[in-house]
């Protein structure tokens, strides 16, 4: 089998070998171990996680082993429950005045929030997707803020230290995000260790926060933890939450609110 592979596809495969075997690889252990640069390294990571097969973190890869709980790309997710994440950006946008700086993490439900601000005035919108951003290009109402970084393929999101280091100086009044779990024990978790630490840093610096999901985020947790349930300041959902979940979010002093289908 080796004979028919290129360098990279036989590079790429021994890393595999060694994610499968080790659970995790970093890419200064690729380097060291396939005499590469620190650029092929990361090339290799990114198009594997494209292919499905590992999950990226900040310093390296994680293996996903076959689970079926896989990180869902932004063009997946468009076929997905497409009413319902409609009625939730309208109920969302409920939250949004004249004057607002707000901002829009990556995902298809704050992209259709998004296309919706379209046609409002005096808003300031904030995003770290390349998608969102482009969506409110056009929009001679809005001020758009894009958020530098590295572009993760599947959900657009810039991450990494360029945006943070830009996200350190912008207050932000209300912060919409896109989340892949919701759940009491895990709190609100994503697929991504570089968009989940963009999104900590985003909830330190804006003064309320909304998560913006449909039913199928309840009750699951994917591999990196944003926050507990209770730091959020609301909880936009397209059905009812079940009586445990209510009554926390109620302790907590976390509002949620129900689209309308």
């Amino acid at each position: 089998m080796n004979d028919s592979m290129s360098k990279g596809e036989l590079r790429r495969h021994q890393i595999m070998q060694e994610l499968k075997q080790h659970g995790r690889i970093s890419i200064a252990e690729i380097i060291e171990q396939f005499d590469c640069s620190e650029a092929t390294a990361r090339r290799d990571l990114d198009l594997l996680e494209r292919n499905g097969e590992l999950i990226r973190t900040i310093g390296g890869a994680l293996y996903e082993g076959g689970s079926s709980v896989r990180e869902v790309t932004f063009q997946e997710k468009k076929n997905m429950l497409w009413l319902e994440k409609e009625a939730i950006a309208k109920r969302a946008v409920d939250y949004i005045e004249e004057g607002d700086s707000i901002c829009l993490t990556g995902g298809t439900t704050t992209y259709l929030i998004a296309k919706l601000l379209k046609q409002r005035q005096g808003i300031t919108v904030v995003t770290n997707a390349v998608n969102i951003a482009m969506e409110l290009s056009d929009s001679e109402g809005l001020q758009v803020v894009v958020i530098g970084g590295v572009m993760r393929n599947n959900s657009f999101e810039l991450c990494g230290p360029l945006a943070e280091r830009t996200i350190e100086h912008l207050n932000i009044e209300k912060l919409f995000m896109g989340i892949d779990g919701f759940s009491i024990t895990k709190g609100i978790t994503t697929y991504s260790e570089l968009e989940a630490q963009t999104a900590r840093m985003l909830m330190r610096q804006a003064e309320a926060t909304y998560a913006v999901f449909d039913h199928t985020k309840v009750g699951r947790a994917s591999l990196f933890s944003v926050a507990g349930v209770g730091e959020l300041t609301g909880v936009v959902t397209d059905r009812a939450l079940s009586e445990e979940m209510n009554t926390k979010l109620m302790k907590d002093g976390v509002e949620v609110a129900y689209a309308i289908l």
